[in-house]
């Protein structure tokens, strides 16, 4: 186990078709984050959709951020910290309906085992302020095999 202590606890819903779960959801990071912010800050910062994903682990509705088709070059930052997660290089279209990626910048992002639908997949989080951005699976493109599919509300786009 790294530097940081996830918890989290099973929940039932629909996030993994992209209905989300927002309320159903009670899941926290805890740990040393460079950025910290208390939850009114954070509440102040974003939406509820955006606190529901980023502070809570929710998913948003597939098909939904217009990142989804974002084709520029460019990086994809955080929405909770600026911190630059991934080159727009490694963007492709997975037809999943999220951002997918199929590598994140070098000391970006962290994982955690989420083991919620009564299965096991690996969550993906901003290793600078916590946030979640979403998952990653096994089916994604060369040279890595994997997608890291994204919630376009946990990203800001920053134009080359």
């Amino acid at each position: 186990m790294n530097r940081r202590h996830f918890l989290t606890s099973t929940f039932l819903g629909a996030t993994a078709i992209g209905l989300g779960t927002r309320g159903t959801l009670a899941a926290y990071v805890e740990g040393d984050f460079e950025v910290t912010r208390s939850e009114a800050e954070w509440r102040a910062m974003l939406s509820d959709l955006e606190y529901a994903v980023m502070r809570e682990g929710d998913t948003e509705r597939a098909f939904t951020s217009p990142l989804n088709d974002e084709k520029r070059p460019g990086t994809f930052i955080c929405k909770g910290c600026d911190q630059p997660l991934y080159d727009a290089a490694t963007k492709f279209k997975s037809g999943t309906g999220w951002p997918s990626f199929y590598q994140p910048l070098d000391n970006a992002v962290e994982t955690m085992a989420d083991n919620s639908f009564f299965m096991r997949r690996t969550e993906v989080h901003c290793d600078r302020c916590g946030s979640h951005l979403g998952h990653i699976f096994d089916d994604g493109p060369e040279p890595t095999g994997k997608r890291h599919c994204i919630n376009g509300v946990s990203l800001k786009f920053v134009a080359a």
